[in-house]
């Protein structure tokens, strides 16, 4: 019983590897001025985030270690790479002031990851997110340069929203602002699970036509709507 955990931990793991993997090829390629490429494999990572839970739970091997292993994971994939890409990609003709605030996703992003792991109770059940999910921020940033970044520099007027984007994920990460978590697949029905296949189909359809924009829009608004629920419940608490 005990080899057949440690080989179903192995798989989970491995996944969780592959997202540290892809974190690095983004950092490589950002190295190399291929930024669309490098926002792909942040996104690629970010599939490989979502993966490794949901193989956890499937073969029931929910461990500390695969915790740890998965923060660290993200510290590379969703601080590190799109920092770095963000730099490569606009950010380096600001000097020093660029480094600082490209820097900023990366260092708020492990604050945020060392607060969740000091906050979670229970790994089989992890409850609502405390501050953005640093993996949301990343993508959403991928996906920026994917939509506005055309022949190695961003296009006019969206370099004007970059760095308020990047200051403004940056301290929403360590904010106390609720974010739901994603459902988990097992408690769905089948025909939930429909639906959400062909919703994740049609977007991915919209996405190539749109070259991302699309998708850009749509995970902005997901982080905004943790915001503006935030300042809902702030003036329905005062108004009672």
């Amino acid at each position: 019983m005990t080899t057949k955990l440690n080989y179903r931990s192995y798989v989970a793991n491995l996944v969780t590897a592959l997202n540290v993997f892809c974190g690095f090829v983004s950092i490589v390629l950002a190295s190399e001025a291929h930024y669309f490429l490098a926002a792909i494999f942040i996104i690629a990572a970010g599939i490989f985030d979502s993966l490794d839970g949901i193989v956890a739970r499937l073969l029931k091997t929910s461990s500390k270690f695969g915790v740890e292993l998965d923060s660290l994971s993200d510290v590379v994939s969703f601080g590190a790479a799109p920092s770095f890409l963000l730099y490569k990609a606009y950010l380096y003709q600001f000097g020093f002031l660029g480094i600082a605030i490209s820097s900023m996703i990366l260092v708020f992003g492990a604050f945020r990851l060392a607060r969740f792991n000091v906050q979670l109770e229970n790994i089989e059940t992890k409850g609502d997110f405390r501050g953005l999910p640093i993996p949301l921020s990343a993508i959403t940033l991928a996906f920026f340069i994917i939509s506005f970044h055309r022949n190695g520099m961003l296009l006019k007027p969206y370099d004007d929203f970059l760095i308020p984007l990047i200051i403004l994920f940056s301290f929403l990460m360590v904010s106390n602002i609720k974010y739901n978590s994603f459902p988990k697949l097992k408690n769905q029905s089948i025909k939930r699970k429909s639906v959400i296949a062909i919703v994740l189909a049609l977007s991915l359809i919209v996405s190539f036509i749109t070259r991302g924009q699309v998708l850009f829009y749509i995970f902005f608004a997901v982080i905004l709507s943790g915001l503006m629920r935030s300042f809902y419940n702030i003036l329905v608490n005062k108004s009672k």
